[in-house]
């Protein structure tokens, strides 16, 4: 009946309103589920500026934006958080479909991403994505690349690109070459990319043994004593990438048909697995016992590769009829898999180790492997007058198997329908859109029953093959579905010549992923034993923004403030000191003890985000080039109804930037402030503020028939001590210290 009574309100609001998209400065747009452009974004990144600046993940591309951050595991990871949202909340896009990767089983999983041969990346800040994706409270990130070429290339074009950092000795080559053969267009781009592991300040890594204390101020003073190993760079930090694309298009006036394949490779080190570690938010006690074995396992490699390869057959066909402009069609097919492994260095016994078999917790130390199979198919009808009819379909399969399986596989089925309109009235404009989704998961858990009468006392060794003789197996299957209804509507004001202001409202359902549902086991990444539940209910996002936007004569700013109440809310919370005490005494035999982890459950609660976003500045034409000052700000809060944060939220932000450019030089200067993040949940600790400071000189030489881009770039120059608060392993994997780099484009 509620979803019901919603899409009968929509209904009518779409008989009588109509949207249109507004700017608002050079690459801030106020998103419209309707432009002349392929997607509507609130923030904009050229192609260029990614060329120019320092290789790194996409959290770290996108990181300095309002409202935007990223969820860093090394350099390798950076998984976008937007206005405090991550996961399956914040969509990451190829070309507008959905990137079906493995991302959202662990904080330690990249993106299926790649930014070579990037025409920009588009932001969408807020459940106003509910265009691109199904789900998107907190957002949507689209990578846009040209490997399908939507219009013909004038000629042959080569570019080159090579690049070195000195934080990890990194280099990276990259080339892209595109034609026009024959009434084809072909695009053709390669990239290899070899990072060592990164330097790091001095007493930046924290090995802490972590204790219960009745007192927080103990507990800080506890971490404080552990500052230590100053190694100089963090261990299992390093990444290797090589990508290929190939892409083929005809284009002409009757539309685009485009057909793509898409090869990455990844193989990066996991600088903390948890084995033989303490964890900051798990309280789990060290003893003397385990001394020895974390020294082995400091000799450990433990590293991840992944291999995905994607095909896309795109295209539009123009019928410009009376109630039909044109339709547009893509279909992807993703094979996606990551395997996570250990590997011994060379002196230790390899015979030895086989013999032992477990880790430290007792876990087999042999490959684990991550693995998604998914195809995606979409139409939409771009009718006249400004609207879209969107139809989606969408099957994936996500499985995890091997030594660390705490997931059976999981099918899942999703089906679309979308309606979007845009108008203008005078000086309003208003958005309007309506997303109907159907969505199907099945699944199973498995539970291991131990016979008590047959246990063995715990000095006993048994082989793996008598421990699971003595286990009874236990398979329930579930058939999940949910029926999401979500609209959102902007309406904007053109107040003068300077002065423009929005109002959004949304309601989004999000239903929960294949992770929340169906995790049952060791997730070692985490250091808990984690365990789904199959009774969650969808979130439900009710969004409310309000936004106000100035420019006059090269001064420009903006201000945004929102509220998010989520319904339903889903997080994983480990069980409390009491739960686990009382644990131990159930299971006082050492069986059914989660193998030593700790315990943690996913549950639903009511939560709130508000937050802030704002932003000043003041372009200056000199006689000798023009100068770009700005500050900005953006900060976000969040709580449970039972009045605990949120954890891991993103603290409060200050950024003051500088850019000078004359001609084909651009200078950039980034003071990035962050502040002390003292609200934590419970079990969480603080993280201290740090300043990041950014530069990069970027010089564009005419060669004749060529051009030469040479980029000098310095990242946290003052060598900062800095820990990202939304990471998992904070303190034992701190930011990259200071770090010179230079890069070259070359295009003839």
């Amino acid at each position: 009946m509620k979803n019901t009574f919603k899409a009968f309100l929509v209904i009518g609001a779409l008989s009588i309103f109509n949207i249109t998209a507004q700017d608002l400065e050079e690459v801030i747009v106020t998103s419209s589920f309707v432009s002349e452009e392929p997607n509507g974004t609130l923030h904009v990144i050229d192609g260029d500026e990614i060329d120019t600046s320092a290789n790194g993940s996409l959290g770290e591309a996108i990181d300095d934006l309002i409202g935007v951050s990223s969820a860093d595991f090394g350099s390798a990871i950076g998984q976008p958080i937007i206005r405090g949202m991550s996961g399956t909340r914040v969509k990451v896009l190829d070309n507008g479909m959905v990137n079906r990767d493995v991302s959202a089983l662990g904080p330690d999983h990249p993106n299926d991403t790649d930014l070579n041969n990037i025409q920009q990346i588009e932001i969408v800040r807020g459940p106003s994505s509910l265009l691109y994706s199904n789900g998107g409270i907190g957002g949507i990130v689209n990578i846009v690349d040209n490997t399908i070429a939507l219009t013909d290339f004038d000629g042959p074009e080569f570019k080159l690109g090579v690049e070195s950092q000195s934080v990890n000795d990194g280099e990276s080559q990259n080339f892209t070459y595109t034609d026009n053969l024959g009434g084809l267009n072909l695009t053709v781009s390669y990239k290899n990319a070899e990072f060592g592991n990164f330097d790091v300040p001095d007493g930046a890594i924290m090995h802490e043994e972590v204790e219960h204390h009745d007192e927080e101020e103990e507990h800080h003073d506890e971490e404080e004593e552990h500052h230590d190993e100053d190694t100089g760079f963090l261990a299992n930090s390093d990444y290797e990438l090589e990508s290929t694309s190939i892409g083929l298009s005809k284009a002409g006036d009757w539309g685009y048909f485009g057909v793509s394949v898409k090869s990455l490779e990844n193989m990066h080190g996991i600088p903390f697995h948890g084995d033989g570690h303490g964890h900051e938010e798990h309280g789990e006690e060290h003893h003397d016992e385990d001394e020895h074995e974390e020294e082995e396992h400091e000799e450990e490699r433990i590293f991840a590769t992944t291999d995905s390869d994607k095909i896309d057959i795109k295209g539009s066909f123009n019928v410009n009829g009376s109630l039909l402009d044109a339709v547009d069609y893509y279909f992807r097919d993703t094979d996606y898999a990551l395997t996570e492994q250990h590997a011994e260095e060379d002196h230790h016994d390899e015979d030895e180790h086989e013999e032992e078999g477990h880790d430290d917790h007792g876990h087999e130390e042999g490959p684990t492997t991550f693995a998604n199979d998914a195809s995606e198919f979409g139409l939409t009808f771009n009718l006249t007058n400004n609207q879209k009819l969107v139809i989606n379909l969408a099957d994936e399969e996500s499985s995890v198997f091997g030594a660390e399986s705490f997931m059976n596989p999981v099918t899942s089925d999703e089906l679309t329908f979308g309606y979007f309109s845009t108008a203008e009235y005078g000086k309003f404009n208003l958005d309007v859109g309506l997303r109907l989704d159907k969505i199907d998961r099945n699944g199973s858990i498995t539970e291991g029953h131990h016979d008590e009468d047959e246990h063995h006392d715990e000095d006993e060794h048994h082989d793996e093959e008598e421990h699971h003789d003595e286990e009874e197996v236990e398979t329930t299957f579930f058939d999940k579905s949910f029926d999401n209804i979500s609209f959102a509507v902007n309406l904007g004001r053109e107040l003068n010549d300077y002065f423009d202001v929005d109002f959004g409202f949304a309601v989004v359902e999000r239903a929960p992923s294949a992770s929340e549902l169906f995790m049952n086991g060791p997730h070692l990444v985490t250091q808990r034993f984690e365990v789904g539940n199959t009774n969650l209910d969808a979130e439900e996002s009710t969004n409310f923004e309000f936004t106000v936007n100035y420019n006059n004569e090269g001064a420009y700013s903006s201000f945004t403030m929102y509220r998010n109440s989520v319904d339903n809310y889903i997080y994983l919370m480990d069980e409390s000191e009491e739960e686990h005490e009382e644990h131990d005494e159930e299971h006082e035999e050492g069986h059914d003890d989660h193998e030593g982890l700790t315990l943690a459950n996913f549950m639903q609660q009511n939560a709130k985000f508000e937050g802030l976003e704002f932003q000043v500045g003041r372009m200056i034409e000199l006689a000798s080039g023009t100068l770009d000052i700005r500050y900005s700000r953006d900060e976000v809060s969040a709580t449970f109804d039972d009045g605990h944060d949120v954890p891991r939220i993103i603290p409060a932000r200050n950024t003051y930037s500088l850019a000078y450019s004359k001609d084909t030089m651009v200078f950039k200067l980034m003071l990035k402030d962050v502040d002390k993040q003292s609200d934590v949940a419970e079990g969480e600790t603080s993280t201290d503020g740090y300043q990041m400071l950014n530069a990069r000189l970027t010089k564009v030489f005419d060669l004749g028939n060529s051009n030469l881009s040479v980029s000098i770039f310095g990242n946290n120059l003052l060598d900062e001590v800095a820990r990202n608060h939304t990471s998992y392993v904070k303190s034992e994997v701190p930011l990259p210290g200071r770090n010179y780099g230079v890069k070259f484009n070359l295009t003839f």
